[in-house]
């Protein structure tokens, strides 16, 4: 280990050298209350990258070991701290230099930041400055010895923080997990507190309505108090498992209130209006997704028939139509382990929730012998104990087949079970279960399907959007996986398919191969993926994970019979 000094010296001897003598300042440097680590010089013409750690003992930081006493709270701290470095970095001159994904409202375990007994860790990648492809020496020296240390200082060091907000921080994220564990005792699959403001800013912006949104209430037949560990007793809507309907009239809050639950999966931040809404952690939402490929799925359990005279028990297809896709969504998600489906009518295809009974005119002239999902939702539930709540806006004829029925007016919130049955016992309504759901069939992915075109010597820049993956040459539009948050996820996941290789025997099905992936993960953290300690990982779950394999246009798979 080199003193700080000795770094000036070298970044003052390199000064008008080209862009690759950045390649020597690689090493640790023992700064006044840190250690420097520059890990990892990438030298192009175009950008000098540099993957740096920042090392604090515990006697400078000065954490109280509250504040990281249990998983959720570490985690939670973590996160903080992740957000006050991404916000001093935004606010001084340095977010043209430092890379650093920036944090949304979901509180994630992300690789950026780690506490323990003995010191804190903050990582993040440098963009060294040059002219010309001319190393800018000077310049380099007022990032590493001027900037820097300010920011360091400001966001790891305990006395620098804002202890009240911290706190908060913790304690809020401590009670969502106190609350969705304990779903399962209380036989719940989701729970939304009174008072929530569930309503977002757009379907791109994930920031509350600031006024006029209505706070939810839970009717009194579905209310019910948790006590939580921190907040204390809260009331609100529990729904159990079965089959539930959120119905309504377009823009009186049904999309919103699914679209709050499927978000339930995550902790949020104080303010956000949902930190206590939260669901079942394997909730998935799944929706109509066009010309996605599909890669040897039954959909027979739906779709028994093709005029094209295609397999439907091993179905493939490079660009797929809307209804087979969301089918096929259906069948993936519960492959690798769903226990609730969350289904919004406004991004499903047509004839995918239900049909004319009386003639088929809904359904696609590619397809015959089609069953609607109103048909195989009640075999799903009690074959595979997979719930489903579904935002629809028509659902008279549908209500006998509900265990819930739950009703949006003015984003206010009804319980209109009784009076739905009665309405089903009024209009006869007909049996809507078609006998068994089905088969579903374990898939093998094939390593040598999976070879990805990522250089190994690249560091990952984060794509603007989510839906900018590239994979093996090809761009994944992954826009329609709604529960994914964030690109660090996708970082994540797109080195955890290579991690993965090593499980592919030929054998390992889809659901052995990503709880494998995940246990692996649980054991050793999210920089099991890559020895080069990337910075810009955030937690993700299995479900997603084969979800993103499935979109992979070079996979292939196999089928155990």
């Amino acid at each position: 280990m080199k003193a700080h000094f000795e770094f000036k010296k070298i970044l003052q001897g390199i000064d008008g050298n080209d862009y690759k003598s950045y390649e020597s300042i690689e090493g640790e440097y023992l700064f006044n209350d840190y250690t420097l680590h520059v890990d990892h010089i990438l030298a192009y013409p175009s950008a000098c990258r540099s993957n740096i750690r920042v090392k604090m003992p515990q006697s400078v930081a000065l954490f109280p070991s509250d504040t990281y006493s249990n998983r959720s709270r570490e985690i939670s701290l973590r996160d903080f701290i992740t957000r006050r470095f991404y916000n001093l970095i935004q606010t001084s001159e340095m977010s043209d230099f430092i890379l650093f994904d920036s944090p949304g409202q979901e509180i994630l375990e992300r690789n950026a930041a780690f506490i323990y007994q003995s010191f804190i860790e903050i990582r993040f990648t440098i963009i060294l400055p040059t002219i010309d492809k001319l190393v800018e020496g000077n310049l380099a020296q007022d990032i590493f010895f001027d900037k820097l240390p300010i920011i360091i200082n400001n966001s790891i060091v305990f006395e620098n923080l804002d202890k009240d907000s911290l706190y908060k921080h913790i304690e809020t994220s401590e009670d969502a997990d106190f609350l969705r564990n304990e779903l399962e005792n209380l036989r719940l699959i989701a729970f939304i507190a009174e008072n929530s403001i569930l309503p977002r800013q757009s379907g791109t912006n994930s920031l509350p309505i600031e006024s006029e949104a209505v706070p939810f209430i839970s009717p009194d037949t579905l209310k019910m108090d948790v006590e939580l560990p921190n907040k204390g007793q809260i009331t609100g809507m529990g729904l159990l498992r079965g089959i539930t309907l959120i119905v309504g009239e377009n823009g009186n809050g049904k999309s919103t209130l699914l679209n709050a639950i499927g978000q339930g999966i995550y902790n949020h931040i104080p303010g956000d209006g949902r930190e206590y809404v939260v669901s079942n952690p394997n909730s998935v939402k799944v929706r109509a997704e066009h010309d996605r490929s599909i890669r040897n799925v039954d959909i027979s359990p739906f779709i028994k028939n093709l005029i094209s005279e295609q397999n439907t028990v091993s179905f493939s297809i490079d660009k797929a139509e809307s209804i087979v896709s969301q089918v096929a969504n259906v069948i993936e998600a519960v492959e690798v382990g769903a226990d609730i489906l969350l289904i919004d009518e406004d991004t499903s295809a047509n004839s995918f929730l239900y049909q004319n009974y009386n003639s088929r005119e809904t359904v696609s002239m590619q397809h015959e012998d089609i069953l609607p999902f109103f048909d195989k939702a009640r075999s799903l539930y009690h074959e595979y104990m997979v719930s489903s709540i579904l935002a629809i806006e028509q659902a008279e004829n549908h209500f006998g087949m509900a265990d819930f029925v739950i009703q949006m007016s003015d984003f206010k919130t009804l319980d209109i079970t009784e009076e739905a049955k009665e309405i089903s016992q009024k209009n006869n309504e007909p049996n809507k279960v078609n006998g068994q759901f089905g088969i579903i069939r374990d898939r093998i992915p094939l390593l040598e399907s999976l070879s990805s075109s990522k250089e190994k010597e690249e560091i990952d820049t984060p794509p603007n959007k989510i839906s900018c993956i590239e994979f093996a040459a090809a761009i994944m539009d992954l826009k329609s996986i709604e529960q994914l948050v964030t690109v660090s996820q996708v970082n994540a996941i797109m080195d955890a398919i290579e991690y993965a290789k090593r499980y592919m025997d030929g054998k390992r099905s889809f659901r052995q191969l990503t709880s494998l992936v995940m246990l692996d993960i649980g054991r050793s953290g999210l920089d099991i993926l890559n020895p080069r300690l990337s910075s810009n990982y955030a937690e993700f779950r299995k479900i997603e994970f084969a979800a993103v394999i499935n979109r992979l246009e070079t996979l292939k798979v196999e089928q155990k019979f």
